[in-house]
């Protein structure tokens, strides 16, 4: 099932937002130019909503798609395409989660690198 947006964590050594709307580019449609605000950085990439904010978890950026319109049907999917293009370590979460979901479903998500693909436990709070 689509989820209705995308969000995916990029270890923050490695990329920048510029690099990002560089592969967003190929991916969803030209990226509009950058705003700012405080630490969050917004632009259009085709016709989907973008949100880049550094450092979201620690060493981590969030990388928000506010669309079910985007090429992939899931975080995981779009979060192998992002490592693919980038060769950065990617997170998500394994799929849609909410609050009845419980607070140890919070803290799974799927690691993906040079490594491969694993499920960890991860404590963003």
């Amino acid at each position: 099932m689509r989820q209705p947006d995308i969000e995916i964590y990029l270890k923050d050594t490695d990329v920048d937002h510029k690099q990002v709307a560089a592969w967003l580019a190929e991916a969803l449609g030209t990226c509009s130019e950058w705003t700012q605000k405080g630490l969050t950085w917004k632009c259009l990439a085709g016709n989907i909503p973008v949100t880049w904010l550094p450092k979201a978890v620690g060493k981590w950026n969030s990388l928000y798609l506010e669309s079910d319109q985007t090429p992939w049907d899931d975080d995981i999917a779009c979060a192998r395409a992002a490592h693919a293009a980038l060769q950065v370590e990617v997170r998500c979460a394994p799929g849609s989660w909410s609050e009845e979901h419980g607070e140890e479903d919070a803290d799974r998500w799927i690691r993906i690198s040079a490594d491969g693909e694993e499920e960890i436990t991860w404590r963003t709070q």
